[in-house]
């Protein structure tokens, strides 16, 4: 046994050991070390969110567009949203204050506009992100091409594939009922839904799994040394 001396380990280590506690019960060193936690990545966000974007994107933006007006006068290029210097992004900044009117119950209602801003953003940005990084390739994975009968393995799978897409799609079909072929249609699918499900639930399983041996790695490797 070669014990650790480095002080951050043993922070670590107490730190490791106050979160496994929680299997035992809910005491206090496992809610220091929650708390903790939750303190921690609040002050790295704010920060990275300081650094990486309202500063550089925001201030450091609107700085040089009345850097701009001073030196050059006041010109539509300066409203125009696609250059780097406008004055716009004032605008963009004010909304984003109002996240803060949360905090004031008599004005709380004017935090639903960035929110719903941000929102049908990001919905209208990852809609086509998402048919053409999943559905599309799906799609395209179930059409049979003469290469997916280049072996008899590929043809397999191939085949398999479309017979679960069809199955399951037809499971989700309610505008007709589930009798005779439909209904061995919509069995087959489920089958293949719950196969879907498990393989999901696995590959949690095994994330969080891999999570426990990086902590005991750590506990009998880099703390205790009995393992190299």
């Amino acid at each position: 046994m070669n014990i650790s001396t480095d002080p951050w380990v043993w922070v670590g280590v107490f730190l490791t050991l106050s979160i496994f506690s929680f299997l035992w019960k809910e005491n206090g060193f496992y809610r220091f070390g929650e708390h903790l936690f939750v303190g921690v990545s609040n002050g790295w966000s704010l920060a990275f969110m300081w650094n990486n974007v309202i500063k550089p994107v925001l201030i450091d933006r609107v700085h040089m567009t009345f850097k701009t007006a001073g030196s050059e006068g006041l010109s539509w290029k300066l409203f125009d949203p696609y250059q780097d210097t406008n004055f716009l992004l004032i605008l963009w900044g004010i909304i984003g204050c109002l996240y803060f009117t949360r905090f004031i119950p008599k004005v709380s209602w004017l935090v639903r506009i960035p929110i719903g801003i941000f929102m049908g953003y990001y919905t209208g940005l990852s809609v086509p992100a998402y048919f053409q990084g999943s559905i599309l390739p799906q799609m395209g994975a179930t059409v049979l091409t003469r290469n997916s009968f280049a072996s008899t393995g590929t043809a397999a799978v191939a085949v398999l594939v479309l017979i679960g897409v069809l199955c399951t799609l037809s499971y989700f079909f309610f505008s007709k009922e589930h009798k005779g072929f439909l209904k061995g249609t919509s069995y087959i699918g489920i089958i293949f839904i719950m196969v879907g499900f498990g393989a999901s639930f696995g590959f949690t399983v095994m994330a969080r799994m891999s999570l426990a041996i990086g902590r005991f790695t750590f506990l009998l490797r880099d703390w205790l040394g009995l393992v190299q």
